[in-house]
């Protein structure tokens, strides 16, 4: 009787096309991806096997004539290299999870393609979705990835004998000598060599072709900088190999007003010196357009570098965008430019602050009146060098003045 266990694991009659057993393998790794299922670890295994045998003409061909259990007692002497693809380790599928073995072969996977995205502080409060065009190696769909017409099988590299590397020696010193490794030229490192005449008119035996493709890449609500967004199964194909992921790095711009820190953001405002003393009110132009009207009453006196939050204004929170973090404002004092008030005036500031401190002058030849100044430090260094050179220069005099005298005879 038949083996037909993998066309069943695939859910296609064992008289299926290859396209049809395409189609269903990935409408199965689809629904059965870990990614997408975690608890279909073990089917998903099965089914992939199943695949890579069913997908193979050669491998097909040999499970239809044996089966399985003829496999396993013997059928293997039609071919040991053939067989030695098909189980690894000496186990039934080469141990493969699915059907009784050790621990599976993985397959080989693909390199991730990386991208960065310009975000703004709105955006990441607010969401976005960001559209983004990229050009990609997709597999051939004319020649199905064998890169040959009429699925001709490609022939071993003749210049690396089918490993895709070539090993080449230099001298780098009297009796020493360097192996150097590298990608054979001839293959590109695949192995394999597709005669000019047998070669897809599509993809020119290269296997795949560049297409370029629109993603759409969602932003949520409270992502931060430098946070990774992956596209699963979207990078660059290659035949018999694992695609990998896109994956978008977003990129905080500086905004002029708001400093994210964590949950929570941060911003500076400045006040004038009767504010700071009788009460304020200003508007906070908000991420998402509202306008917060922000009251100080009058009484409490605002200082410099004094620290005031509104609760529940800060960022959202990533996955919990109801909850949110602090908005912390930070006051600075701008005081009145110098000027001379009259007598009046300060008298009435100090019946408002409180007086001035008595002050009695001393006496004594001890004491000195002298001036207070503006501070400049570039005006501080000039005087000092100056007074260096001063120096240096009465230096210079004496020593001259020491070298004048004269010699005894």
């Amino acid at each position: 009787m038949a083996d037909d266990k993998l066309y069943e694991i695939l859910g296609v009659s064992r008289n299926a096309g290859d396209n049809e057993i395409k189609k269903q393998y990935r409408k199965l790794a689809k629904e059965f991806h870990p990614d997408k299922n975690p608890e279909a670890g073990e089917k998903f295994k099965e089914i992939s096997y199943a695949y890579e045998i069913l997908s193979d003409p050669k491998k097909r061909q040999l499970y239809d004539r044996v089966g399985l259990k003829g496999l396993q007692e013997g059928g293997h002497h039609e071919g040991d290299d053939l067989f030695s693809s098909l189980f690894s380790g000496g186990g039934l599928f080469g141990g493969f999870g699915g059907f009784g073995g050790g621990g599976s072969r993985r397959r080989q996977r693909g390199e991730d393609t990386v991208y960065p995205l310009k975000v703004t502080l709105e955006d990441l409060y607010n969401g976005k979705t960001s559209k983004l065009q990229l050009s990609k190696n997709v597999v051939c769909s004319q020649c199905s990835g064998k890169g040959s017409k009429n699925g001709q099988p490609a022939e071993k590299c003749p210049a690396c004998n089918g490993c895709g590397l070539k090993i080449t020696y230099r001298a780098i010193g009297p009796g020493m000598v360097q192996q150097v490794q590298s990608a054979c030229c001839d293959c590109r490192g695949s192995g394999e060599i597709i005669k000019e005449k047998d070669r897809c008119t599509t993809c020119k035996g290269k296997k795949v072709c560049n297409e370029t493709k629109t993603l759409e890449v969602h932003v949520d609500k409270g992502m931060k900088d430098n946070q990774k967004i992956i596209l699963r199964g979207e990078g660059d194909q290659q035949p018999d190999i694992e695609t990998g992921d896109v994956v978008i790095v977003l990129q905080q711009k500086a905004h002029e007003r708001f400093e994210r820190n964590g949950n929570d953001l941060h911003m500076k405002h400045t006040v004038s010196l009767t504010e700071a003393l009788c009460g304020f009110s200003f508007v906070v132009h908000h991420l998402d357009k509202r306008d917060l009207l922000i009251k100080h009453p009058a009484g409490q006196v605002i200082k410099p570098g004094d620290v005031k939050v509104v609760s529940g204004e800060g960022m959202p929170m990533y996955k919990n965008p109801f909850e949110k973090g602090q908005l912390y404002i930070t006051f600075t004092i701008k005081f009145p430019d110098n000027h001379f008030a009259a007598e009046p005036v300060l008298k009435n500031l100090e019946s408002i602050l409180g007086p001035r401190p008595d002050f009695t002058v001393p006496d004594g030849e001890h004491v000195e009146e002298v001036d207070l100044l503006e501070y400049n430090p570039h005006e501080r260094n000039s005087d000092s060098a100056n007074r260096g050179e001063v120096y240096a220069s009465d230096d210079e005099d004496h020593s001259h003045g020491r070298g004048m005298q004269c010699v005894p005879q």
